[in-house]
């Protein structure tokens, strides 16, 4: 039975940091120990009991890969533990701006993984209300090139092309083209997905959530049987799934293996005096700053009146914490102007910022995810490095991790390019 150090309730909601405007999910209350434990369970399970036939599953890691993977994986009936060290969707999958593509990694590695993923979110939207839930919805997508105007230049200088440019945007524009329709492109807001995919898991699959930090995998004859957490705690297992994202490079049996970097991306979120103008048009730009170099920023309406921002990437060291990551004041304020060149509705006075925001997407160095059973460990998998494409990606990857798991035979999608086999040879593995 789990051990009660503390009798202040905790519910799942707290393991979210707080979205304003946003729906608030239903308490989940349970008592608090030293690793938070939630679960939709009546009576708390014994972390080294094996519950009936259930095929027992870690899955390490809070962000879209890992809750996915754990929503799968207990809706086909495994037994399923989410271990999370800060607060889930704490980091990428929180920050992120939630655009999805049908087609954009057509003729790539991705493609078959992409389009299912894609097809995915829109089944997941219809079973979990995802237009009230997490905003989903299908939406134009344009290119549009943007220069950006001195103080004393007036707004409204489109050039020719106006009519394709939605009437909000009204800065100084040229060349729109539809790079997407609603057919082929649309949006989460990827906190509230996880979150509510979550919520699902646990209150309707049984899912247990635990807060504490992975320290390290026990392994038996070359089979992994349990997680170690930090503090001593023991959570026996049959498998073991690692999505630790930009962290992974930071567990060093995964890190012997193959290179994961963090490329740290920057964001904006605005709220418009009148956000009733603002249509929804995914935006990627070709912005052409004074006196700077052209770049590629991109702007994401939300149905929740928000207008998201983000580019200016760079590759730098992942910090341990999540919560320690903050952006760069240069880069946050190049997105600021971003913003006001592209609409008199986006700029200081017009609109309040809500967040200024940082996060690391998960790179590998060959661009392509790495997925699949770690070569010389039976039962431990990994799932992570989907770089730009892990909130598209998310559903698919959780889908066919899950079959996987649970040895059925793979229906989402073809799994072998991606496995971390292919770095057998690049370095030496240890375990």
């Amino acid at each position: 039975m789990a051990v009660i150090s503390s009798a202040s309730p905790v519910s799942i909601a707290s393991l979210f940091r707080p979205i304003r405007k946003y729906p608030t999910l239903p308490d989940l209350v349970i008592t608090a120990t030293s690793t938070s434990c939630l679960s939709s369970l009546s009576q708390p399970m014994d972390d080294r009991q094996q519950p009936g036939s259930k095929k027992r599953v870690v899955v390490c890691g809070g962000g879209i890969i890992g809750v996915c993977t754990a929503y799968f994986l207990a809706k086909k009936g495994a037994a399923v533990t989410l271990v999370e060290k800060s607060s889930v969707a704490c980091a990428a999958s929180g920050k992120a701006g939630g655009f999805l593509a049908l087609d954009w990694c057509d003729g790539g590695p991705v493609e078959s993984l992409a389009r299912a993923s894609f097809n995915l979110h829109r089944s997941l939207s219809e079973e979990l209300n995802g237009p009230d839930s997490y905003g989903y919805r299908p939406l134009t997508t344009l290119s549009i090139t943007v220069t950006e105007s001195g103080p004393s230049s007036p707004s409204g200088s489109k050039s020719s092309g106006d009519s394709m440019i939605p009437s909000w945007v009204d800065g100084a524009t040229r060349g729109p083209r539809t790079i997407g329709t609603t057919q082929t492109t649309a949006q989460v807001h990827p906190q509230l997905f996880t979150r509510t995919l979550l919520n699902t898991a646990v209150e309707k699959y049984g899912v247990e959530v635990v807060i504490g930090k992975l320290e390290q995998l026990r392994v038996e004859e070359g089979r992994v049987g349990s997680v170690v957490l930090e503090g001593g705690r023991v959570i026996e297992s049959d498998s073991v799934v690692l999505s630790l994202g930009p962290w992974t490079g930071k567990f060093e049996m995964l890190a012997s293996m193959f290179r994961v970097s963090g490329l740290k991306a920057h964001s904006i979120v605005l709220e418009p005096k009148d956000p009733g103008a603002i249509t929804p048009h995914a935006l990627f730009l070709s912005f052409h700053p004074q006196g700077g170099k052209a770049m590629d920023p991109e702007v994401y309406p939300r149905p929740t009146g928000e207008v998201y921002i983000c580019g200016m990437s760079a590759e730098e060291e992942v910090p341990d914490d999540p919560e320690q990551i903050v952006g760069n004041p240069a880069s946050i304020a190049m997105l600021k102007r971003v913003g006001k060149s592209v609409s008199s509705h986006l700029r200081e006075g017009e609109a309040r910022v809500k967040a200024e925001q940082a996060c690391f997407l998960p790179c590998t160095d060959d661009g392509v995810p790495i997925i699949g059973e770690v070569p010389g460990m039976k039962g431990c998998y990994v799932a992570t490095g989907h770089s730009c494409w892990g909130i598209l990606n998310g559903p698919a990857t959780g889908a066919a991790v899950a079959e996987l798991v649970l040895e059925v035979r793979a229906t989402i999608v073809d799994l072998s390019r991606f496995s971390p086999a292919r770095f057998i040879g690049r370095r030496r593995v240890k375990v």
